[in-house]
């Protein structure tokens, strides 16, 4: 999760202070940590959620946006980065919020080529790769306190299926755990 949000905002999308960063699914594993690489960027952080607001908030979000309420689409304009961790018409309504010269980084599904052609924007597809320098820099940004794991639920081996169940349903705050001890 945190090795993901820093290949994406920090490699791919090379993202600098004072840009503008739309993080879709910032409630969960990877966006919670991309929210707070963000922030220790310089980054102004958007991001949409239902029942997260606050969440979104402890976590630094600048503008939380309460999907069930109003669209992102509606609120959003001039991001430099959005970073797509839902696809579908999630993926699709992202590219009229972005500015020229901006990019989509996707971790779920391959953004259209020709819709950022017709856009002016990059995109990015990637999965991410070990890199033990990379873990050694979240590793002290941990230690420093400037990133926090957040953890929603840890669950014995044995509770795998319904930890299965609990992620299918796409609102898990954090990443869930299972215990093998």
């Amino acid at each position: 999760m945190g090795l993901t949000a820093w290949q994406a905002l920090v490699d791919t999308a090379a993202l600098n202070k004072g840009q503008r960063v739309l993080i879709h699914g910032a409630a969960g594993g990877v966006g919670s940590f991309a929210v707070q690489l963000a922030k220790w960027k310089g980054a102004h952080v958007i991001a949409a959620s239902g029942r997260n607001q606050a969440f979104l908030q402890e976590l630094g979000v600048d503008e939380p946006i309460d999907y069930e309420k109003t669209r992102f689409e509606d609120l959003v304009r001039d991001v430099d980065v959005v970073l797509d961790t839902l696809g579908g018409d999630t993926q699709n309504g992202s590219w009229k919020v972005m500015k020229k010269g901006g990019i989509l980084v996707s971790i779920v599904a391959p953004p259209s080529a020709d819709e950022a052609a017709k856009h002016g924007v990059r995109s990015a597809f990637f999965s991410a790769h070990p890199s033990s320098s990379q873990l050694s820099e979240i590793a002290k940004l941990v230690d420093a306190g400037k990133l926090k794991p957040v953890v929603e639920t840890v669950l014995p081996l044995s509770g795998a299926r319904r930890a299965h169940e609990l992620n299918e349903t796409g609102h898990a705050r954090g990443k869930i755990v299972l215990k093998v001890a």
